[in-house]
């Protein structure tokens, strides 16, 4: 366990639960040990997330005894009592605690990187082939809107309320037990399809043809699906003045972005305008962006990556910001997008905020009228359905 204010000498490394060396040249003598208890959802695998980690190359050099925790509250308390160093949990549990957080005398040390933030449609068909009429299950609200925009004329439900139409058994409440219940109704004919999160598709064991919903589409035209709110973030929690050496060995750069922009740009969002908020933040390489510039004929984001004289600038990587607010019908979609110098991000996400709010203020209040006798006309989007 590492003393309070302490620092530690490298070593080797640790496993997912108990204690694991991860490859290293320099395993010396070991003096201390990290205690990193992890959270586990059912959405976001921590310890799965950890475990690839430690089993990379790129794995720490120090000693790690991973444990479990049940719950934030239970691993805040085994961070106070010094039972845990380190916490690692989803990025979503933390929404609206962190002053909570801060009050206890403990800070967001670091983050990691989402490797799989995209959510699956199962179904056979991809869904620019799903027939007329298709009944597609979802329980995300923002996912629903987002397919309802992608695609006209299909049938997108929430399980809960299919199964009141149908007259069919409400499904279970656990995740993993309602897409099994689900996968039946696809699998029987009931269904089309339905869309639920990589990692329950794991765990449920199942291995039918899934298809990423993702937020590059392939041709112009077709569709794009922002991620859910955090999806597959995880934040690293720990005591004030942990030290940096330390952190940033388990941290990733691009994690640490995410989870600063997520933070500033959607921390104070209350959970009914969470859950119909999509947003995407990742590093971009300018090679990529060029080439995605190109394919798209899109002479803004060509000139990110130029300098005033038409070169490009090749020697830092950007930082992409995408968020959007889609209504109910799928019809209207407010959005913006930045692509950002990764030295600037910070300074351009607190700008991007208040252009965010501002956008949506003037989109969804009634628009003035020019004369008295012109007709009343509704905002272009509402934020209240």
């Amino acid at each position: 366990m590492i003393p309070r204010g302490s620092h530690i000498s490298t070593g080797a490394c640790a496993a997912r639960t108990g204690t694991r060396r991860a490859p290293s040249l320099e395993v010396d003598a070991m003096t201390e040990q990290l205690l990193l208890a992890m959270l586990d959802t059912v959405g976001c695998s921590v310890s799965n997330n950890i475990s690839k980690f430690l089993d990379s190359g790129s794995s720490p050099e120090i000693d790690i005894e991973c444990k479990n925790a049940l719950d934030l509250d239970k691993g805040l308390l085994m961070l106070d009592s010094g039972e845990a160093d380190m916490l690692a949990v989803p990025a979503s549990v933390v929404h609206g605690r962190r002053m909570e957080i801060l009050q206890a005398g403990l800070e967001i040390v670091g983050a990691r990187t989402p490797q799989r933030p995209y959510p699956l449609l199962v179904s056979d068909n991809k869904l620019q082939y799903q027939p007329k009429s298709a009944i597609i299950l979802c329980g995300h609200k923002l996912v629903r809107r987002q397919l309802r925009r992608a695609r006209r004329g299909i049938r997108v439900l929430d399980p809960g309320a299919y199964a009141s139409i149908s007259g069919k058994e409400a499904p279970p409440e656990d995740p993993i037990s309602s897409v099994r219940w689900m996968e039946e109704l696809r699998e029987s004919g009931d269904i089309d399809g339905f869309v639920t999160q990589r990692e329950i598709y794991d765990a449920a064991g199942l291995v039918s043809r899934r298809h990423s919903l993702l937020p590059d589409p392939q041709s112009a035209g077709d569709p794009h699906f922002l991620p859910l709110p955090y999806s597959d973030l995880v934040v690293l929690i720990a005591r004030r003045m942990f030290p940096v050496s330390i952190s940033e060995q388990i941290s990733e750069k691009e994690g640490e972005t995410c989870w600063w922009v997520h933070d500033n740009l959607i921390g104070a969002l209350n959970e009914e305008m969470l859950e119909k908020t999509g947003i995407l933040v990742r590093h971009r390489q300018v090679r990529s962006l060029i080439k995605q510039a190109e394919d798209s004929r899109d002479l803004v984001l060509e000139q990110v990556c130029q300098d005033p004289d038409g070169e490009v600038i090749e020697d830092e990587v950007h930082v992409e910001i995408r968020i959007e607010y889609v209504s109910k019908d799928g019809k209207k979609t407010v959005g913006l997008h930045r692509v950002i110098r990764y030295s600037d991000f910070e300074r351009a996400t607190i700008a991007s905020l208040r252009d965010w709010e501002t956008l949506l203020k003037e989109t969804s209040r009634d628009v003035p009228k020019d004369f008295h006798t012109d007709p009343d006309a509704s905002s272009f989007i509402s934020l209240d359905d």
